[in-house]
């Protein structure tokens, strides 16, 4: 029996794990190519999962609800759509251990160790080795290598390793270590005490409050916002721009834009193409950190922040965004928004990004300081346009004249961005858009 293993696919950057609210399928359904297997649920996105291949289910690893980390195997398919008995949930014992606890516990080692150090294949044949989150810490913690990893002896299913595998190994070679966290800054320590604190201590509460529980999306982005206040020193600066002209330009083009592209067109489109100039002209913003490393991205990939039922955000990314023109920006947004609404977008179109534009002024909010979507180093917030008087030079003299004005603030990582760098981006982006001329 050839048997294809479905894996717990990564939806967008930073995320680590997935949360399975339903299946599709259910074992002995034979399937089809793209056919709908189950929907994962992230802190990012919600998204149907396809089978790349055609076959009949044999196993279904994890059941519905269940949280599982990036890499793992959920599900066998036989690819020869032949029965291979009576498949189950669990997988048979092995040498005493759990089978069910192991599986639940294996991790993609390329989500969590830099390439050099990923486990090697097996020889011709095998399966690719697997790793749990807790051996792969331990590891770390050890300062083991990739290829001592892959050396250790397993006893668990399928001879995978087991914490009592590698913390026996690891006694026996006289390693000392003490688990810490590897990134520890004061201020981390500060939240943590903090919520302990609170932890410790419930908050009050009387008979008429309603007491409401995260679901896992909110819980997991509550630890992303936090992951990303703690990574980067977030930095906020706010220009206030003239866009009479970009209002103007919309107004004059949208009845004819929608006769031959068939979207309306909305000011996003224009916001993208200058912020995809201005990144073309400061690299520097177009960027990500890796230690003590700063490496500027080749490709210009703006996200855009799209505001879905129940009050949740995604950001559908647009690749190459400095090689469209306004109606290819606005196909592309327009595009990703409606997949993003209706649980239709790929894992490429939510993955790469280099840089994030979020707007506010969509809910007529007028400033806000974003947080950073990491691993970038800044995102730009664009407030709502408000009818303002404002005073004009003229070759008669100044004069007071109602424009329309607008908020443009950039969050940014002062590791590698500085006031002087974050400040000139952001107003290299109000330039081009007060000059605007379509």
């Amino acid at each position: 029996m050839s048997r294809f293993e479905i894996k717990m696919p990564k939806l967008a950057e930073s995320i680590t794990e997935g949360k399975i609210t339903s299946w599709s399928v259910k074992v002995g359904d034979v399937i089809n190519e793209d056919d709908v297997l189950f929907e994962v649920e992230t802190a990012k996105v919600s998204s149907e999962i396809p089978s790349p291949v055609a076959g009949k289910v044999v196993e279904i690893l994890f059941k519905e609800g269940d949280v599982v980390p990036v890499g793992v195997v959920v599900a066998i398919i036989d690819l020869a759509g032949e029965s291979s008995g009576e498949a189950t949930v669990d997988a048979p014992e092995e040498k005493g251990t759990t089978p069910s606890v192991e599986v639940a516990k294996q991790k993609d080692e390329s989500v969590t160790t830099p390439p050099k150090e990923q486990p090697q294949k097996l020889d011709k044949g095998d399966d690719e080795k697997w790793f749990s989150p807790m051996v792969l810490q331990l590891a770390k913690e050890a300062n083991m290598s990739a290829d001592e990893l892959n050396a250790i002896e397993g006893t668990g299913y399928k001879g995978r390793l087991t914490k009592t595998d590698i913390s026996n190994y690891i006694s026996r070679k006289g390693k000392e270590f003490a688990p810490q966290p590897a990134t520890a800054t004061p201020i981390a320590k500060n939240v943590e005490q903090k919520i302990e604190k609170v932890d410790a201590t419930p908050l009050p509460r009387s008979a008429e409050d309603t007491i409401v529980p995260m679901d896992s999306i909110r819980s997991i982005t509550a630890e992303r916002m936090i992951e990303s206040v703690q990574t980067s020193a977030h930095v906020t600066t706010i220009v206030e721009i003239d866009v009479t002209k970009l209002v103007k330009w919309r107004t004059k083009n949208k009845d004819s834009f929608v006769a031959h592209e068939g979207i309306a067109l909305t000011f996003m489109p224009a916001i993208a193409e200058a912020t995809a100039k201005a990144l073309v002209e400061f690299p520097e913003i177009n960027a990500s950190v890796d230690g003590k490393q700063i490496i500027r991205k080749k490709d210009i990939n703006i996200g855009i922040a799209v505001a879905l039922e129940g009050w949740n955000l995604i950001v559908p990314v647009i690749k190459n965004a400095d090689r469209l023109n306004i109606s290819g920006l606005a196909q592309a947004i327009d595009s990703l928004a409606n997949k993003a609404r209706t649980k239709k977008l790929k894992l490429d179109e939510m993955q790469g990004g280099t840089f994030t534009i979020t707007n506010f002024g969509s809910f007529k909010n007028i400033i806000g300081t974003p947080i950073i979507n990491q691993p970038e180093v800044a995102i730009l917030g664009v407030g709502y346009i408000e009818k303002k008087p404002a005073v004009i030079s003229t070759p008669e003299g100044d004069v007071i004249a109602i424009r329309h004005k607008m908020y443009l603030s950039l969050s940014y990582d002062h590791r590698v961005i500085d006031g002087a760098l974050g400040g000139a981006f952001v107003r290299r982006i109000g330039d081009l858009l007060e000059n605007w001329q379509g």
